[in-house]
């Protein structure tokens, strides 16, 4: 299942002898498996002591690395000891850990450590990643971790990789740097086409499905500022239709609350064309109906909306899911309350979601119907804020943005439940 490293993935386990060590750059471009093979390497040959491994949550950190461990390795030389904040490989018992918020410093004060690994390190709060620097004093300890790149501005790239001693960039060269106040830090940078085994369909399909700025940073590898229209790959002559076909599947309502600002509603279904459709819109703006909606009203709104919709001469929808805003608690309990099925709280991990809208758009298997004149008019003007850009953050301009966020919380929440419609996602192939 894993070919051999060649070329510059190759190459940088050859170099990653400093005490830090990242891989940084696209997605699928081998530096995860590169990175793994060195850690495999140094659980076995690194110096004694407590070694930690780190991922954004637990969870991911078993997804995208101790699940590949475990495919590469086997089983018995890898066991993940769920609830215990263990692994164990090849006999050595290693910690685990998410560093989501601040509050995960906490889970590393105390410990000394010969070594770490860190997944997804863009995502760590730069007090967790500086409080672990101090706790590896053990004598030749050394830390690996792998990032896709964020904006120019983001701790880790002007703190750690921008102070780095040696540097194998994206275009192959390998440079050292003469400052004497450089890191003992190893950077290897990488983009797509680093990775030979990947099929060519597969990678025009990843190209394809990643736009703009997640383009630029996931597929080219460039540490880049988020600006202008987030999804730029949506085009009105080929996503808007005036007809919905016949739907397999209502999947889901993604649904953003407000009170003073519009509360916004989609559903969302899945067609026998094997393609999703956001094929109506609930919407209410308090300040044109100058008249504000209490929680009640609201609920009786949607359930009449899903009750009256009419496809296809069947009268009524009852989707498998209503994904509901995350900070709206009191309305999920009056849907709750009120016998709706399928309420949930919805996934609303920015980031990701506007990637999951994205990749929708760009492998075109989601269309509007014309009648969702909210949702139609805000795309176009959904854009990222420069001033969060200029701070190393990337965050939408929250304005007009209510019917974006419900199918952001509608796409994203239910992601597992339409990989499967991406060409992208049909293949297996290591990262």
């Amino acid at each position: 299942m894993f070919a051999p490293l060649v070329g510059k993935g190759l190459r940088a386990t050859t170099l990653a002898a400093a005490r830090g060590n990242l891989w940084e750059g696209a997605v699928r471009s081998g530096k995860t498996i590169g990175s793994i093979m060195v850690w495999l390497r140094y659980v076995r040959t690194g110096p004694p002591g407590a070694l930690l491994m780190v991922g954004k949550t637990e969870r991911t950190l078993k997804r995208n690395i101790i699940d590949v461990i475990v495919q590469m390795i086997g089983t018995k030389r890898c066991v993940y000891r769920a609830g215990a904040g263990e692994v164990v490989i090849f006999g050595r018992t290693i910690y685990v850990a998410g560093a989501n918020d601040e509050k995960a410093v906490d889970k590393i004060k105390g410990l000394t450590l010969a070594g770490a690994y860190m997944d997804e390190v863009t995502t760590y709060p730069e007090s967790f990643f500086r409080m672990l620097e101090t706790r590896l004093s053990v004598e030749g300890a050394q830390w690996f971790g792998t990032t896709n790149p964020e904006g120019p501005n983001h701790w880790l790239k002007k703190q750690i990789l921008d102070r780095a001693r040696l540097h194998l960039r994206r275009d192959g060269t390998l440079v050292e740097s003469q400052d004497p106040s450089a890191l003992d830090v190893h950077r290897f940078s990488f983009v797509l086409d680093d990775n030979p085994t990947l099929p060519a369909a597969y990678v025009d399909s990843l190209k394809r499905s990643h736009q703009g700025l997640f383009f630029r940073r996931y597929i080219l590898g460039e540490w880049c500022l988020a600006e202008g229209v987030i999804f730029d790959g949506f085009d009105e002559a080929r996503h808007v239709v005036d007809l919905v076909p016949e739907i397999s599947r209502w999947m889901c309502v993604g649904l953003d609350y407000g009170t003073v600002n519009p509360f916004a509603a989609l559903l969302i279904g899945i067609g026998a064309d094997s393609r999703m459709y956001v094929a109506s819109e609930y919407r209410h703006d308090s300040r044109i109906a100058r008249r504000q909606l209490t929680d009640a009203q609201y609920s009786l709104g949607v359930r009449r909306w899903l009750a009256s919709y009419e496809h296809r001469g069947t009268k009524g929808v009852a989707p498998s899911w209503v994904f509901v805003d995350p900070s709206a608690a009191s309305f999920m309990t009056q849907l709750w309350s009120d016998g709706m099925p399928g309420v949930a709280k919805a996934d609303n991990d920015v980031k990701d979601g506007l990637r999951s809208v994205g990749m929708a758009f760009g492998e075109n298997v989601l269309s509007i119907h014309r009648s969702c004149a909210g949702l139609l008019e805000e795309l176009p003007a959904y854009v990222w804020d420069e001033k969060a850009s200029a701070k190393g953050e990337d965050k939408p301009l929250k304005v007009n943005d209510h019917s974006v966020d419900g199918l952001r919380y509608g796409l994203h929440s239910s992601v597992t439940e339409w990989r499967h419609l991406l060409p992208v996602m049909s293949l297996e192939v290591a990262a």
